[in-house]
């Protein structure tokens, strides 16, 4: 009887766990407005639908670790968009063993931050245009005929209704890392006087 109830109490506690780690890595740092916070929650979500487009042909034939890789790792990385104005983002967490309570160098959730800003504006958003419009690959080949936008009609929708908000990634993510640059050069600057 005692494992059954020791296993009641440790689901139980789960729920207690998941809403104190959400709170963590969604604990705005003081001053950051509210368009600012939106802004970084919708990062996240202009990626998601992407991921969600590619899922099934992950199990098409078989599993496909490597789409499975690409959705999962540009959801994380995309999250990561929400350190540019959660407490995380300017001090360590305590899980982290060696750098836990110290604050986050600026250069480095800038620099990184700014290099992502420039090449996913320069591939979701300046070469996906430029592809769509010439309507060719982006090496410049034709498209293959099985190609999403070629199918017309319904399966090209769904494409579109799932890869166009990628076109915002790269100009949000930059919002956000000259918001994040700002204030955190103006807190250095009013701790230095």
């Amino acid at each position: 009887m005692q494992p059954i109830q020791h296993a009641e109490t440790s689901v139980a506690a789960q729920p207690g766990r998941l809403r104190s780690a959400w709170r963590a890595a969604h604990e705005p740092v003081a001053g950051v407005p509210r368009w600012l916070q939106r802004t970084a929650y919708a990062v996240p979500l202009v990626v998601l639908p992407s991921s969600l487009w590619r899922l099934p042909s992950a199990f098409d034939g078989g599993i496909n670790p490597y789409i499975l890789f690409l959705s999962a790792a540009s959801e994380l990385l995309a999250f990561t968009a929400i350190g540019l104005v959660a407490r995380w983002g300017e001090v360590f967490p305590r899980w982290l063993p060696g750098l836990r309570g110290r604050r986050v160098p600026t250069k480095a959730a800038v620099i990184p931050a700014a290099i992502g800003a420039v090449l996913l504006t320069a591939v979701f958003t300046v070469l996906a245009v430029i592809v769509e419009v010439q309507g060719t690959t982006i090496r410049g080949g034709d498209l293959p005929d099985d190609f999403p936008t070629q199918a017309g009609g319904l399966e090209s929708a769904w494409f579109y209704a799932c890869y166009t908000p990628l076109i915002l990634w790269g100009p949000l993510l930059a919002v956000l890392t000259v918001a994040y640059h700002r204030r955190r050069h103006r807190v250095g600057m009013a701790v230095a006087a």
